[in-house]
């Protein structure tokens, strides 16, 4: 994590309960932005760790998000899935303050880690 950082939006643009996707220059793949009831906001990389399905068309509740397509629960402070079932999405550093949000810079503009997506 870099101590540059880049201003995406306001808290209010993203719904409560849902997400806001960050489209990305270069052929970078899309990070999905989450808001949870309590104002929280996550930042992963917008593909599930199983079959790559969009997960800023999920569900959040409480700290996770449900893949759309096979209803994976990924914990949204790790990216993680949520046992049984295995696998991360790219995390995002964000910072939430006088109600923008921001991602880290350098992460931002970083190749995603690999995708466990087949």
């Amino acid at each position: 994590m870099s101590n540059q950082w880049k201003m995406i939006c306001k808290i209010s643009d993203i719904p409560v309960l849902g997400a806001r996707v960050v489209k990305r220059t270069g052929g970078l793949p899309d990070i999905a932005l989450f808001r949870n009831g309590e104002d929280k906001v996550f930042a992963l990389l917008d593909r599930c760790p199983h079959k790559g399905g969009p997960l800023s068309q999920g569900m959040v509740m409480g700290e996770r998000v449900a893949c759309p397509l096979h209803n994976w629960q990924i914990a949204l402070p790790s990216g993680c899935a949520i046992a049984p079932d295995e696998g991360c999405a790219q995390r995002f550093s964000v910072k939430v303050e006088d109600g923008r949000v921001s991602l880290d810079a350098a992460e931002l503009e970083a190749v995603p880690a690999a995708v466990e997506a087949e």
